[in-house]
């Protein structure tokens, strides 16, 4: 009897591989689709792109979204060995790891894409773009969601990382450097460590992330302060003038080491 189900056992692997097969070969009129959306958006969103060609063979970001799917399929098949060995592969190729139980939306990009890793639970919307060295990580022990869900036309930069089952709102923005621990709500930019939500109607960008041109929350307030300092100072200056009174600086400088015209801009530039 035993000996039996064992025969009926290897009978049955060659079916069970002709049905994945033809599952896949089921799929491919829409994977093409797919992949024709993904090299559009590669040359909507970097400039350094030629051609069609060039991007479908030389642009790893690409080709890891592209295994990504073969190792997501076979995860959600119950193949967990093979959909962890093709994400190596992936990796070993790439240089972007991707864990197969992730789940990414369409026309996703990661540009350059090295040392980017992408937990187990994550949740990669539609149309966003992911610069190299991101990090979408776990705070948890428990097998449960605990990595970033990331809604679409979200745009990450280089080296930020997201940590946890955090909500990252439509159209938000993550700069560079940024260790975001807590949502953010959609339309807003994040920038520092920890990372630091700035007021959506006061920032927008025209380009998806424009480096250069990213707020700082600190060097606002050092400005708001100066500007208050410098207000006080006159105030008490013509208060004094008022009064009467002589003022005795005692050989202090009469300003501050900069002034607030000094300092970088706001904006970053």
């Amino acid at each position: 009897m035993r000996l039996a189900r064992r025969h009926f056992s290897v009978l049955q692997r060659p079916m069970v591989f002709f049905k994945l097969a033809f599952g896949w070969l089921k799929k491919i009129p829409g994977a093409m689709v797919r992949v024709r959306e993904d090299i559009r958006a590669v040359r909507k969103n970097d400039p350094a792109a030629r051609s069609s060609i060039e991007v479908a063979l030389l642009y790893p970001g690409v080709h890891a979204i592209w295994m990504h799917r073969v190792a997501h399929d076979l995860w959600t098949r119950g193949a967990s060995l093979s959909a962890r060995a093709v994400s190596q592969a992936n990796r070993f190729l790439t240089g972007i790891e991707i864990h197969p139980g992730a789940t990414l939306g369409r026309r996703v990009f990661i540009d350059h894409g090295m040392g980017v890793v992408i937990g187990e639970t994550a949740t990669v919307g539609d149309d966003c773009l992911i610069y190299k060295g991101v990090v979408l990580g776990g705070v948890s022990l428990d097998r449960v969601v605990r990595h970033p869900q990331l809604a679409s036309g979200v745009v990450v930069g280089s080296n930020a990382c997201i940590l946890g089952a955090i909500a990252i709102g439509e159209h938000a923005r993550i700069g560079s450097g940024s260790v975001v621990v807590k949502p953010v709500p959609a339309g807003a930019t994040v920038v520092g460590v920890p990372g630091r939500v700035i007021v959506p109607v006061k920032q927008r960008f025209d380009a998806a992330l424009d480096h250069a041109n990213l707020p700082d929350p600190t060097l606002e307030m050092v400005r708001a302060l100066v500007a208050q300092n410098d207000k006080l100072r006159d105030r008490v200056l013509r208060l004094e003038a008022k009064l009467g009174i002589v003022h005795d600086d005692d050989g202090e400088p009469k300003h501050l080491p900069f002034e607030g015209d000094e300092l970088p801009a706001s904006h970053g530039g």
